[in-house]
């Protein structure tokens, strides 16, 4: 394209764009350049330019590319699955389903920082953790992990770190879900963590080697055990417990907490999170208070804004991750905070009693069943049972079984050994175990109704048949006793509620949110609308494969799409969050270099601008750490490269750099920065995070990269949902392949052989007729390796349903649309540098002097000529309705900006005005018109409690406080708390509900 389009079309890309022709030969006359391809000439280093177009599918509109997801989604059969293995079908309640998961003022926001403007997900959040932990039993829990299998992982290294001594054996019980035990071994492999997998009768807790075990509870085949001897053994030795549970059980039987165990994990998706064939679902962890600083993740604590009001923030742990670096606790960047909240909503809509009720009828029917199969002559292990049988047929007919339920529509899971799995859930009814009982050969009796009401329902006699059944195990202990379980029943009153919370939030409904590195771009509706269609979000993500052939396809052409982009050779979709997707990649480099017989190679070079994830994210690979020094104009100090490849020569591994780079400039040595790592034996990780300047303009292969992860949630318009859910598929070279992670191809058996199922490097990016795209699971092929990559994720494709949002963007937008995308982040960063420029110093430009598609402003001189912080800055653009940018990082004491290509000419001129008006604000400060410790900025945010009360003291007007642009008064956005004390909150570390009179 050599000219912006001068009239808008119906076309998608000019939708999702969000200045029009005219508006962008504005913004290029402002930079002193004809066109977008003369600007991108400009920015992009020539040696590295992509000469030709993606070779893409032409652009779908919104209309056919809808009608061919409909067509994918067709393909898939919808069955109801009795697998379990801790993923269990559930209802979604439609006023939660319609007012957060399909709201865009809940999905859209950004990960709660900036805590004034966060209020309302804070609160939701918040309601998690109390959930969890009355639930668990247990008194600290965090605000949610990406899936159970990788909070088990989590909890492996926190007993580690919390253990007594240099210990390295961990024990895993044999019957937790078999993802559990897959994905611990993957996570403890580099870590040299010896992972021993046995009966729990059968450990030896005298070990001093041993830091940990791992148990299931109930266990995946469904036993309710006895687990007091085993923690009072573990702890004698010195050893922690962490158990992995079912929040659902919990309302019935004995919290792990009071069995003895110190950390809880599971999975909360039954709580109303649809299976989506494997997510995104929202886990949790809970811990006993002492070990708090151990703790991974996100934890929201309670403090306390400047006029003493109740506030909540992001506690300490969660702030510190990033700046740890290699010494981080855990690489975790994205959390599943939008299925979090969810899954707390569906607890505070049914209350203690709704969710007892729905877990006894499940008990209910779980008993029935039993005695059913009994009575046909099936032998049904014994034992306290919540939902799950595991049963073996007469006559060895297992296959025999499993067909005939197929044949009525029903899922069982097959162990391996003559036995079959059934799990019950929320959704099962008297005629699914009718079938399950045809498919046994076993007569249906009156039992199956017994104990049920007309209406499928529990009556009160249940709960004293539930206690009785359960004998021991019966919980008696109270939960979800506070205010906010016992409230909002009805669904007007929860209607109200989550309206209220949501209107205490800034998402991208309100304003821009232009935060550096994190692309927070239009999340269109036609993206979304397909994440509620059950044959996408009805699927266990162990279903047999032939039952979702429509997904098999998605992923085939998903993957196809992004290998093209990235000019890679093959893709895994598994990792199901950006740190995910750097650790996957540093797993499949180490692998590669031990198939090589470099064990040696361990060293993993990164820029001292990097993500902190980055070094975290090595840590947990197995790397040692070695930083490499950037240059005055913030670019990779090629000379210290040279430095420390060559002298690690013999242990390189890998280098990770971000490109362009963090600071935000195309840099003119990329390709002699992989040459030298090459050239010294490593290979190089490109961190993905900045893509949304190179898709179309230039591709990580073409440049040297070895693997590069993309974030879905950024580049390819996967919402962040108030900090998760996201994706961070990894692409690699041809010799990477055989080293991705490992995905379970036959997903029923317990004791499945895995296979690794890849796109193949020979597929064509292109998608015709009769291309193996549209043929399904052959469009994939196996790659076997001696040095194996686990799988990093619970489920085989991660979070697969929201896979058909990033399909949606790149066939709605086409090679040409992703092109303009990438030009016009390009222009919009341009544009906004040149107008702050006059009023602040832009930290780092290129070559020619322009930046990427973001910008670093440095506020440094301000502390010493105003006595204002980054921080003070940051909280007074709430006044004027906006999301601060990334605040002093990269750099301290700076603001890094991104607009990305969504906003419109007239939102980016705004936040200018905003920032411009702020400085003249400091330049009042510093010419002693303004005190420097009593103004604007250092009172800022200013609510309307402050702006009614009598009590106004300060040397400035109301006016000026809350509005302070014209356009504030013709919509307000008012924080509703003021600046919060975040010392105090360190200070004061609480994670749980306050009480109700607090919050008055």
């Amino acid at each position: 394209m050599n000219e912006p389009p001068t009239d808008r079309t119906a076309a998608f890309v000019d939708r999702h764009i969000g200045s029009g022709g005219a508006d962008q030969l504005r913004m290029l006359e402002t930079l002193g350049c004809a066109s977008l391809d003369q600007l991108t000439d400009r920015v992009v280093p020539e040696d590295i330019r992509l000469t030709r177009d993606l070779d893409l599918p032409p652009a779908r509109s919104e209309h056919e590319a809808l009608e061919e997801l409909r067509r994918i989604a067709g393909r898939n059969r919808v069955f109801r699955s009795l697998i379990g293995m801790g993923y269990s079908d559930c209802i979604t309640p439609p006023v939660i389903q319609r007012n957060v998961l399909e709201n865009p003022g809940w999905y859209t926001q950004y990960t709660p920082y900036q805590a004034e403007i966060s209020q309302g997900r804070l609160e939701a959040l918040l309601n998690f953790q109390q959930m969890v932990a009355d639930l668990t039993g247990l008194p600290l829990a965090n605000a949610s992990l990406l899936d159970e299998a990788t909070a088990a992982a989590e909890a492996m290294t926190l007993c580690q770190r919390a253990a007594k001594g240099q210990r390295r054996t961990f024990y895993v019980a044999d019957d937790c879900h078999p993802q559990n035990i897959a994905v611990v071994q993957t996570r403890a492999a580099p870590l040299g963590i010896r992972v021993l997998v046995s009966a729990p009768s059968a450990m030896d807790l005298a070990d001093p080697d041993i830091f940990g075990v791992l148990l299931q509870y109930p266990t995946s085949d469904g036993r309710i055990c006895d687990y007091g001897d085993i923690c009072r053994r573990a702890h004698a030795g010195g050893a922690l417990v962490a158990v992995a549970t079912d929040l659902l059980a919990l309302t019935l039987i004995k919290p792990p907490g009071e069995l003895g165990a110190d950390v809880a994990v599971g999975n909360s998706q039954r709580f109303g999170v649809p299976l989506g064939y494997g997510g995104p679902h929202a886990a949790f962890m809970a811990m006993r208070e002492q070990y708090a600083r151990q703790m991974p993740g996100r934890i929201i604590g309670v403090s306390r804004d400047a006029a003493g009001r109740v506030a909540y923030r992001l506690a300490v742990q969660t702030r510190e991750q990033h700046i740890r670096r290699e010494k981080a606790t855990s690489n975790i960047c994205t959390a599943q905070a939008l299925l979090a909240i969810m899954a707390s909503m569906y607890a505070v809509y049914h209350g203690p009693r709704g969710l007892r009720a729905i877990a006894q009828r499940v008990h209910a029917l779980t008993t029935a069943l039993r005695s059913a199969l009994e009575r046909g002559g099936a032998q049904v292990d014994g034992g306290p049972r919540f939902d799950t049988l595991r049963v073996r047929p007469p006559d060895d007919s297992a296959a025999h079984v499993i067909s005939e339920a197929e044949n009525r529509g029903l899922n069982l899971r097959d162990f391996g050994d003559g036995s079959l799995g059934i799990a019950l859930d929320e959704r099962t009814t008297v005629a699914d175990l009718r079938g399950v009982c045809a498919a046994f050969g076993a007569p249906a009796t009156t039992e199956l109704e017994a104990g049920l009401t007309p209406a499928g329902g529990v009556p009160v006699a249940a709960d004293a048949a539930a206690a009785a059944a359960l004998g021991g195990f019966a919980r008696s202990s109270d939960y979800l006793t506070h205010a906010v379980f016992n409230t909002y029943h009805s669904e007007h009153e929860l209607l109200r509620y989550l309206h209220r919370l949501q209107s205490r939030d800034l998402s991208l409904t309100t304003s821009m949110i232009p935060l550096g590195s994190c692309t927070m771009k239009l999340n269109a509706t036609a993206e979304m609308l397909p994440i509620s269609w059950p044959e996408f979000a009805g699927l266990h993500p162990y279903a047999p494969r032939d039952q979702a052939e429509g997904y098999a396809e998605l992923f085939a052409q998903l993957a196809r799409w992004l290998a093209e982009i990235t000019g890679l050779a093959a893709v895994s979709l598994q990792p199901n969050a950006g740190a995910q997707g750097e650790y996957a990649g540093l797993l499949a480099i180490r692998a590669y270099h031990l198939s090589c017989g470099d064990a040696r190679r361990d060293v993993c070079l990164i820029p001292v601008s990097a993500h902190g994830t980055n070094p975290a994210s090595a840590t947990l690979a197995g790397l040692r750490v070695v930083a490499v020094q950037c240059d005055d104009r913030g670019d990779v100090d090629v000379e210290d490269l040279r430095r420390k490849a060559e002298s690690h020569r013999d242990a390189l591994a890998a280098l990770m750099i971000t490109y362009p780079s963090t600071h935000g400039v195309f840099e003119v040595t990329i390709r002699e920065i992989c040459a030298i790592t090459h050239e010294n034996g490593g290979l190089v990780y490109m961190d993905g995070a900045n893509m949304n300047a190179q898709v179309g303009l230039c591709r990580p292969g073409d440049m040297g990269a070895d693997v590069v992860h993309l974030n879905l949630h950024k580049t390819f318009c996967i919402p962040h949902g108030g900090g998760g859910p996201g994706m961070g598929p990894i692409a690699v070279t041809e010799r990477l392949a055989p080293f991705l992670p490992l995905q379970k191809a036959e997903c029923r058996m317990q004791n499945a052989a895995t296979e690794d199922v890849r796109v193949p490097a020979s597929a064509t990016s292109g998608d015709s007729a009769d291309s193996p795209s549209r043929l399904g699971p052959p469009a994939f092929c196996i790659h076997h390796s001696a040095f194996p990559v686990g799988p990093v994720a619970a489920a085989p494709w991660g979070s697969a349903s929201i896979l058909p949002i990033s399909w949606a963007y790149i066939a709605m937008m086409g090679a040409a649309g992703l092109r303009q995308a990438s030009q016009v982040a390009i222009l919009n960063a341009n544009y906004m540098a040149k107008r702050l420029e006059e009023h602040y110093d832009v930290l780092y430009k290129g070559h020619e002097g322009r930046v990427a598609h973001e910008f670093i402003l440095d506020l440094r001189p301000f502390k010493k000529s105003a006595g204002v912080e980054p921080e003070d800055v940051a909280k007074r653009l709430m006044d004027f309705g906006f999301h601060a940018p990334t605040m002093s990082w990269p750099v301290p004491g700076t603001l890094m900006i991104e607009p990305t290509e969504s906003e419109s000419k007239a939102e980016l001129d705004r936040f200018c005005d905003a920032l411009i008006a702020i400085r003249a604000e400091m330049a009042a400060i510093e010419r002693g018109e303004m005190d420097r410790g009593n103004n604007p900025l250092t009172h800022a945010p200013h609510t309307a409690l402050d702006i009614a009360s009598d009590d106004w003291r300060r040397p400035y007007s109301r006016e000026q406080a809350a509005f302070p642009a014209p356009w504030t008064r013709a919509h307000k956005y008012w924080p509703p708390v003021g600046r919060i004390d975040n010392v105090w909150g360190d200070r004061n570390l609480f994670c749980l509900c306050p009480p109700v009179e607090d919050g008055a």
